[in-house]
């Protein structure tokens, strides 16, 4: 079986657009080359001093991890002399970053949560960098602004992750399907081992955090006793399964069918619509699944079609097989009509 690696991969994708200038390329062979850089700190996470907290804060409001600053720094350090970006975004930045001026400035932006898990690095479980990417909306001789960043998911141009687990694994989509490629570290290549990844229909998993049910709201109680009892579509109860990372959980829900669920809750009044971010986490995994045959919802609007109001805008999320989300999109509907 012939090997294709991710830049052959788009290579041939780019023969099919005769417009294509490569960037987008370059774009995301700079991205891959983070990484793996990344991807050789994770694996020496228990023999270098890059376990535990840093101290800090980030705008999230979350204990920052040493891994996470890490892969922050290498992310930023990296993509700003790529020469194709005119701005980025971080989950750990409250601002956006401009290219600084000495390097050349294109016309993407890239959007990324750095190290999505992170909670769980000391544990060793599965952990990834969620990134998306979209064209600025302004002329290039103007200043980039946050009117550039704030589009919807439906406007970006790629979507991805690196996950960070048994093996290290890049899923990728530009609009023609979702694709998955294997590190081979004999090589260093990411090479094609997914190809067009195909989500079920129906799902036999759902994943959340039951701990927290006392504070849902109706319909999401509702949606999960539903996966929970026999009187569902499969006739038994779905199976349970909950890492606690979105990338991990996602991953494999992605590739065996189920639904992911992160819903608003009552816990924290500063988080009324939960704790996911939409621009770096819910709008590139609802691009994925998408392009994969799936659905995305908050419960009652598409993840691609929610106009982001803040950089760091919060948003409930249920995503995974079509018609496990569709029970999602009936439950709130039959809701707001009582």
């Amino acid at each position: 079986m012939r090997q294709v690696t991710v830049v052959e991969h788009l290579l041939l994708r780019q023969k099919e657009r005769p417009m294509a200038s490569g960037r987008f390329t370059r774009l995301l062979t700079e991205l891959i080359l983070s990484a793996k850089i990344i991807g050789r700190e994770v694996s020496k996470a228990g023999l270098l001093d890059v376990l535990g907290a840093t101290g800090e804060v980030n705008v999230q409001g979350e204990i920052v991890q040493k891994l996470d600053d890490f892969a922050n720094r290498v992310i930023i350090r990296r993509m700003e002399r790529a020469g194709v970006l005119c701005a980025m975004a971080s989950e750990e930045n409250a601002d956006f970053i401009e290219i600084p001026h000495q390097f050349p400035i294109g016309d993407y932006i890239l959007i990324f949560d750095p190290l999505d898990g992170s909670a769980n690095i000391d544990a060793n479980v599965s952990i990834g960098t969620i990134f998306s990417i979209y064209r600025r909306t302004s002329y290039s001789q103007q200043a980039v602004s946050l009117s550039d960043i704030l589009q919807k998911g439906s406007m970006q141009v790629a979507a991805g992750y690196i996950i960070y687990g048994s093996s290290t694994m890049l899923v990728y989509t530009a609009g023609d399907g979702a694709h998955g490629f294997t590190l081979d570290p004999s090589v260093g290549e990411f090479l094609l081992s997914h190809p067009d990844i195909k989500i079920p229909e129906q799902g036999r998993i759902y994943s959340v955090n039951e701990g927290y049910s006392s504070y849902w709201d109706e319909p999401t109680k509702k949606i999960v006793n539903y996966f929970k009892s026999n009187e569902n579509s499969l006739g038994h109860p779905y199976s349970s399964r909950y890492i606690g990372s979105l990338v991990s959980d996602f991953h494999r829900n992605l590739l065996y069918g189920g639904i992911f669920m992160y819903p608003a809750d009552s816990r924290d009044a500063r988080k009324p619509s939960g704790k996911l971010r939409l621009m770096c986490e819910a709008a590139p995994m609802a691009m994925i699944i998408e392009q994969a045959g799936g659905m995305a919802t908050d419960g009652t609007r598409r993840i691609l079609d929610i106009e982001p109001q803040e950089l760091h805008q919060r948003v409930p999320l249920f995503i995974g097989s079509k018609s496990d989300v569709e029970v999602v999109l009936k439950y709130y509907a039959e809701a707001k009509c009582s």
